[in-house]
């Protein structure tokens, strides 16, 4: 017969940077995803005496975890990017107003501070397998977790456990109660959905940090020239929670040489999301102050940029723990 096993609060914190990763995926959106955790502290704090020593502890979270998730579910809205609702747009002539959509309708950033923790530990688990932690940082990327939300929650969970975090199907079934022929079902339909847009991207290198480096530089200078250089022939341009988007260098050429030259003269800070270079743009005003404007995050393959998605709430900016606004002197730090 089992005991109950003790559960103190520094064991279920040991999990928390992967469950927030893992809710992050079902959600699409960090600010669900740190609700759906707290959640499961809560109810893993309350029900500690149902917890039996010859469990697995990460599993009994994780089970948790995916109650907590799909209790929380807004259906049947799902977040989406941009390029998931329409087709590609133009460059629309001065003073014309761009349709938007609700911030939960649009996927959110992940900030970079989970992803590097949660590298940290793949390197701990895995020391010799340096491919393990490049397959983590893809499962966080924009458009994979844009794939995900495409599925029913259930399949959804399934992909996630069995695909992304290597579940056997055995554990799955305990954690969703179920059986393994329902898991492997879920698990097929699910990858039949998908097809090859959850194709995994070529690993980063030294090329890659360098544009992500020439862009911070270029766009703080706003030469438009220098940064069209960077990217590649079909690139990806998008701007939640504008519904308007643009495909290859010419449109987007057009966008920062027209409406997007009203970031000339930003001052810029590096950062990252989602596996991801990223950049915090703060706007100039008028008392000499720079605002919060948008974080761009970029897909970077083979030394070019693929896609650019600016995030243009600034009440984003809170949740990578950068400030509101900058002074006119204040020194930057990545």
């Amino acid at each position: 017969m089992s005991t109950v096993a003790a559960v103190t609060a520094e064991d279920v914190d040991g999990y928390r940077q992967e469950l927030i990763a893992y809710c992050y995926r079902f959600f699409g959106s960090y600010a669900d995803a740190e609700d759906a955790v707290q959640e499961t502290v809560l109810r893993a704090w309350q029900h500690r005496d149902r917890f039996r020593a010859d469990s697995s502890l990460r599993t009994w979270l994780y089970s948790i975890a995916t109650n907590a998730c799909l209790d929380m579910r807004k259906a049947p809205s799902r977040r989406a990017l941009p390029m998931d609702l329409s087709a590609p747009g133009t460059v629309p002539g001065e003073g014309a107003s761009l349709p938007t959509r609700p911030a939960e309708s649009w996927i959110g950033p992940l900030p970079g501070r989970h992803m590097q923790s949660l590298e940290s530990s793949a390197s701990l688990e895995s020391p010799d397998d340096p491919q393990h932690a490049a397959e983590l940082r893809d499962s966080l990327r924009l458009a994979f977790i844009a794939t995900l939300q495409t599925l029913p929650p259930l399949q959804r969970v399934v992909f996630i456990l069995r695909e992304t975090l290597s579940w056997p199907a055995k554990d799955c079934a305990e954690l969703l109660n179920t059986t393994v022929p329902s898991v492997n079902s879920a698990l097929t339909r699910a990858r039949r959905s998908i097809g090859d847009r959850a194709a995994a991207t070529p690993a980063r290198t030294a090329a890659d940090v360098q544009v992500a480096e020439s862009y911070v530089s270029a766009f703080e200078r706003y030469d438009v020239p220098a940064l069209v250089e960077l990217l590649s022939a079909e690139p990806v341009f998008s701007m939640p929670p504008f519904e308007l988007w643009f495909r290859g260098r010419s449109a987007i050429e057009a966008w920062w040489e027209g409406p997007g030259s009203i970031c000339r003269g930003s001052r810029v800070i590096p950062t990252t999301a989602n596996g991801c270079p990223a950049v915090a743009v703060y706007h100039p005003r008028d008392d000499g102050t720079f605002g919060a404007f948008a974080i761009h995050v970029l897909e970077i393959e083979a030394g070019e940029i693929t896609a650019i998605t600016h995030f243009m709430d600034a009440a984003v900016f809170a949740d990578f723990g950068l400030p509101a606004e900058l002074s006119p002197h204040e020194p930057l730090s990545s």
